[in-house]
């Protein structure tokens, strides 16, 4: 276990919390807020929108590389330190993003400030976790993940808005902003910590060898991909098929982000009591919400119902994290972070095999049943690693 954590500050660990959240928020923004910026950095670096894309593809790269690399890479570091220097790097590339001069400049920026993602995620999992009672670890993660999740109600409007009003780069000038917030934040809240005894780049290493931890990871990379094969073009089902003004398109996706906070809110309370039936629950009511989609997507109230109930099933995350902490034994660094590569891989998953229906002539709704069976694929791996741990025990 991690050396003993003593500062003040751990006798209010909602304090510790809301700081690691506020580097979700950063995050969420950025990763979400760029996707609909995407026209306006497009002309302004002159190049078509289909280019641009590449600028999101690089991101979820970095975060795919780094999340591995820099936690083996700082395993002998204290993870107070670990996370300023995450941060502080992340406000820095986000900084030089808006400051891009040209398309190859931007895709460089771009992939570099994907890569403290994961492993500030994962790092910020383990020091929220610490701080609260073994009982209440899902609780601790969940509040950590609600800043990502109340990124996609406030932070990603609102620097659409910014890039509207006042220019694309201020979009990436505003999230390097709340980056160093939250470096201030976790310099004075977070309790300062010593480097575990032991801890090496080789023993982190040593979850590449624990199949739970390759297991858990496959229900995030499978499971996760249900959900963002249908959000990637919710946009599109509302105004095609739905056939909805394009002002309510923002408040369908704040929607889907509420969903996002309730359930960041109250699975994570179950979880702590039954874990792998929690998540087992979620999987099974996300591949349902899932296949209800076609049906739900021919009303403007039903499809927001629907994309609510796909979005609390986010809460996967904090489950799986838990999960990981449970089986990682001593490699918790990496196996948390990997959790992060694990869901960008979902994020890529799940949009091209909803792309591939959609352009097979299955039509915009076909991802809900695309997502419906990544869904089930997911809950059966966890059925897998469930079996595998009786098995073991």
């Amino acid at each position: 276990m991690h050396a003993p954590l003593s500062h003040p500050a751990t006798r209010s660990p909602g304090l510790v919390h809301f700081a690691l959240a506020m580097g979700g928020f950063a995050i969420g923004t950025t990763e979400f807020a760029t996707m609909s910026l995407l026209p306006y950095f497009s002309a302004g670096l002159g190049i078509d929108e289909p280019t641009a894309g590449h600028v999101i593809s690089a991101y979820a790269l970095g975060v795919v590389v780094g999340a591995p690399l820099l936690s083996v890479a700082a395993a002998k570091w204290s993870r107070r330190t670990l996370l300023i220097g995450l941060m502080a790097s992340f406000a820095l590339f986000n900084a030089m993003s808006a400051l891009a001069p040209s398309y190859p400049w931007m895709l460089l920026f771009r992939f570099l400030s994907g890569l403290p993602h994961g492993a500030y995620f994962g790092i910020a999992a383990l020091v929220a976790a610490s701080l609260v009672r073994y009982d209440q670890r899902s609780q601790a993660v969940g509040r950590v993940m609600l800043g990502l999740a109340i990124s996609t109600v406030l932070g990603v409007p609102a620097a659409n808005w910014l890039g509207q009003a006042v220019g694309w780069r201020w979009g990436f000038a505003v999230v390097a902003a709340l980056a160093l917030l939250t470096v201030a934040l976790v310099v004075w809240l977070a309790p300062k910590d010593r480097p575990e005894p032991g801890a090496s780049p080789l023993r982190e290493l040593g979850a590449l060898a624990n199949g739970q931890v390759w297991l858990t990871l496959g229900v995030s990379a499978i499971g996760f991909g249900g959900l963002f094969c249908v959000y990637t073009y919710v946009a599109s089902t509302l105004m095609h098929v739905t056939g909805t003004p394009a002002w309510a398109v923002p408040l369908v996706l704040a929607i889907f982000g509420s969903g996002m906070i309730a359930g960041n809110l109250v699975v994570p309370r179950f979880a702590d009591r039954a874990l792998m039936p929690t998540g087992a629950a979620l999987l099974l009511g996300s591949a349902a919400a899932l296949a209800l989609y076609p049906l739900a997507a021919q009303s403007l109230v039903w499809i927001s119902v629907d994309v609510f109930a796909i979005g609390f099933a986010g809460a996967l995350g904090p489950v799986l994290q838990t999960r990981l902490m449970d089986v990682a034994g001593e490699a918790q660094a990496l196996a948390a972070a990997l959790n992060h590569s694990a869901f960008n891989t979902a994020n890529a998953l799940g949009p091209w095999l909803g792309g591939l229906a959609i352009a097979a002539g299955y039509g915009w709704t076909s991802t809900g049943w695309v997502g419906a069976l990544l869904a089930l694929g997911g809950l059966a791996i966890l059925g897998v690693a469930v079996l595998a741990g009786r098995k073991r025990a």
